[in-house]
């Protein structure tokens, strides 16, 4: 097998594990609750803490390649993700347990930008497409097998058993990598690693997330307040730190430029807000109407097909339609199928629910792979780099605040509604209601994208699309 297809093969590897234990959380979560008697909101932490370690160390991939080396780095990270996965599996406390996620999130954070770039470079630019078709197909196995599989282990072993099995997953890439790839390291960065921006951006997120959290409880309120402001505080002093510093750990003035800060901001809005209503969509299933947790896992089946219909039409009509009727048409898609499932008050309800997911993967990927397709349209090579880092932190950035306002929401609906454990027969009705409100809440949140996929430059896209390049025939 040649060199750049055992490369391509350890980061697809990575790149599985990394995204299957983005979702197949949600499937456990009920469970977990019911282990540690805990509530929405910090239940939220089990997933926000795996996706707030991806997120931190995300910067830091260049400079520890160009230190240790690529192939180094990335059998650390296998090893201190698969020590996360086995804390977490013993974890005796939701505390623990969160920690433990926190840890498995390091040391699965650099396996998809360290992977993409070693893979990548590898590739000429007229083969990339070939490459990147692969890995969307990973993209969508993932989300797709890794619920039905964890929802499978849930109900036969515990959900215990869903961070063990992540330990031979692991290994398989692991010893891959220890036998087929190459010790080469980075050029070596002219500055040193901006320290202080890593510190700001860090504490910002943490801050956000947290003052979200406690908004959501009657009793920490002021708290969460006092935490979200902090957070923004900080985040406006790592704006003013990043145009100072001569290599900042996120060069923000990359926003300047339209088309990237307008597909960031959707990828924000719309696959976010499905992490939310998937977390709160499992939870309502399972907890209210007694779905098992593997037949909820299921969904993500029909979700999966509806992403591969939006990759196709995203592949055939970019080109020539340009990225707002897609993003207009994925928002309203999403939309919709969010509102269906205002429909659901019962176990029996499988179809229906079936066409709820579907529409929800055609309208969240029209508009994920839309916004990635325009994204870099007008970034130089030289700054592509930077360029990465920004939109894989956006992207972990919106799965985490996706997640946190929708518990944040749901939790204050069951408070209003005087529930303490959604669970209880005698609140199922009350229960339902609140949980509808959410889902029509999040249908109304895909009205500010949908004016935005409206207001991005669609002659300008095709302009630049259609001009011919240098050295392309």
């Amino acid at each position: 097998m040649e060199y750049r297809k055992r490369v391509a093969a350890v980061y697809l590897l990575g790149f599985f594990i990394d995204l299957a234990n983005l979702f197949v959380g949600n499937v456990a979560f009920p469970d977990i609750a019911r282990t540690f008697h805990r509530d929405v909101a910090e239940l939220a932490w089990v997933g926000t803490a795996y996706i707030l370690g991806l997120t931190a160390v995300i910067p830091l991939g260049n400079w520890l390649a160009a230190r240790w080396g690529g192939k180094r780095v990335f059998v650390a990270s296998l090893l201190l993700f698969m020590a996360g996965s086995a804390g977490a599996a013993q974890a005796g406390s939701l505390g623990a347990l969160i920690a433990w996620r926190a840890l498995q999130g390091l040391g699965g954070g650099l396996l998809i930008p360290l992977g993409q770039t070693m893979t990548y470079r590898l590739y000429r630019p007229a083969e990339r497409p070939g490459l990147t078709a692969l890995i969307l197909l990973v993209g969508q196995l993932a989300p797709a097998l890794s619920p039905t599989l964890g929802g499978l282990a849930l109900d036969a072993l515990g959900w215990r058993w869903i961070f063990w099995l992540n330990l031979p997953l692991a290994a398989m890439p692991l010893v891959l990598a220890l036998r087929w790839l190459r010790d080469e390291r980075e050029p070596e960065p002219s500055a040193g690693l901006d320290w202080l921006g890593l510190l700001l951006g860090s504490l910002t997120l943490l801050l956000v997330l947290q003052g979200l959290g406690d908004l959501a409880q009657p009793s920490t309120w002021a708290r969460g307040g006092a935490l979200l402001a902090a957070g923004l505080a900080l985040g406006a002093a790592y704006a003013r730190h990043s145009r100072r510093h001569p290599r900042p750990i996120l060069r923000l003035e990359l926003l300047r430029d339209p088309l990237l800060r307008m597909s960031m901001l959707m990828y924000l809005l719309v696959p976010g807000a499905f992490m939310g209503v998937s977390l709160v969509a499992m939870l309502y299933l399972q907890q209210v109407l007694g779905v098992p947790a593997s037949i909820a896992g299921l969904l993500m089946l029909p979700w999966s097909l509806g992403s591969f219909a939006a990759i196709a039409l995203t592949g055939r009509g970019y080109r020539r339609l340009g990225p707002r009727p897609l993003l207009m048409a994925g928002a309203l898609a999403q939309g919709i199928g969010f509102l269906s499932l205002l429909a659901i008050d019962r176990s029996g309800q499988l179809p229906w629910l079936a066409g709820s997911y579907a529409l929800m993967g055609l309208g969240g990927t029209l508009c994920s792979s839309a916004s990635q397709s325009t994204a870099f349209l007008r970034v130089e090579p030289a700054r592509m780099g930077e360029a990465s880092a920004l939109w894989n932190i956006n992207r972990q950035v919106s799965f985490c605040v996706g997640m946190a306002l929708a518990c944040v929401l749901l939790n204050l609906l069951l408070a209003g509604q005087g529930i303490a454990d959604p669970a209880a027969p005698a609140a199922r009705e009350l229960s339902v209601r609140a949980f509808h409100l959410c889902f029509l809440a999040a249908a109304l949140a895909m009205l500010p994208p949908l004016w935005l996929g409206s207001r991005i430059g669609n002659a300008e896209v095709l302009r630049l699309l259609n001009r011919p390049r240098m050295g392309e025939a």
